[in-house]
């Protein structure tokens, strides 16, 4: 959709919604996961603003890239702005997916459609003017989201990414342990899990090296980036 578009759709939501101009095929489709046929599980990891720096798990990152494990990345536009050297990084590496995790990462139903596109837009535009990167993939703040950000999603052509698996990993009160116990409860074929590579999930490493290692190896998935698992449709590993 041209970008010329955006205000005249927004407009109309913020007067009284886009019910005469939209068919429900053209509805933005909330992804929380692959499809059942696919041996693949997708790992992705919400990069998130904190208060302290760095903001980045380098040391899981580091093992991610030695052992060549797919990733996606949901990069909020605050984070971006702050960590330049670490985008340019995780752009370079052809096995990792960037998508974008709304710019401050605020509670998009407390705003309206005009302040959700700004908030969704934002680290889009800036991925692609500065690092000249098109994100196609979005996953909102906390998870939360209502009709018109599904309805601004859709406006802005990027695909809605949640998740099947929440691992958890920002707690501080779960171990390793308990983080893979609640992953391989719910991991199966096509499944997506939420992690964070911010620095929030201090036990994400050790879990991710066991994952990979362990779990789905006797589970016989694959990790893959969320736009590889949607495409798959094998049914054989």
């Amino acid at each position: 959709m041209s970008p010329k578009t955006i205000p005249w759709m927004l407009s109309a939501l913020l007067i009284g919604g886009l019910g005469e101009f939209w068919t429900s095929d053209t509805m933005a489709q909330v992804i929380k996961s692959g499809p059942p046929s696919c041996p693949g599980i997708a790992l992705t990891f919400d990069l998130c603003p904190v208060k302290k720096s760095p903001g980045y798990d380098q040391a899981l990152v580091d093992y991610l890239i030695q052992h060549q494990i797919p990733a996606t990345f949901f990069m909020s536009g605050k984070w971006i702005a702050k960590h330049d050297a670490e985008v340019e990084r995780l752009l370079g590496i052809e096995f990792f997916e960037i998508g974008t995790h709304g710019e401050v990462h605020a509670h998009l139903p407390m705003h309206n459609a005009e302040e959700q596109q700004k908030e969704i837009h934002g680290p889009v535009r800036l991925l692609s003017e500065h690092y000249a990167h098109k994100a196609t993939l979005f996953r909102p703040p906390y998870g939360e989201y209502n009709d018109t950000t599904i309805d601004v999603v859709k406006l802005l052509g990027l695909r809605f990414i949640q998740w099947s698996i929440e691992s958890g990993d920002p707690d501080p009160t779960l171990t390793a342990d308990q983080i893979l116990a609640r992953i391989e409860k719910r991991a199966k074929p096509g499944s997506i899990v939420v992690l964070h590579a911010n620095g929030k999930g201090k036990q994400t490493k050790v879990v991710i090296e066991r994952l990979t290692t362990e779990m789905l190896p006797r589970k016989s998935l694959k990790p893959m980036t969320v736009s590889d698992l949607l495409a798959c449709k094998q049914n054989n590993p």
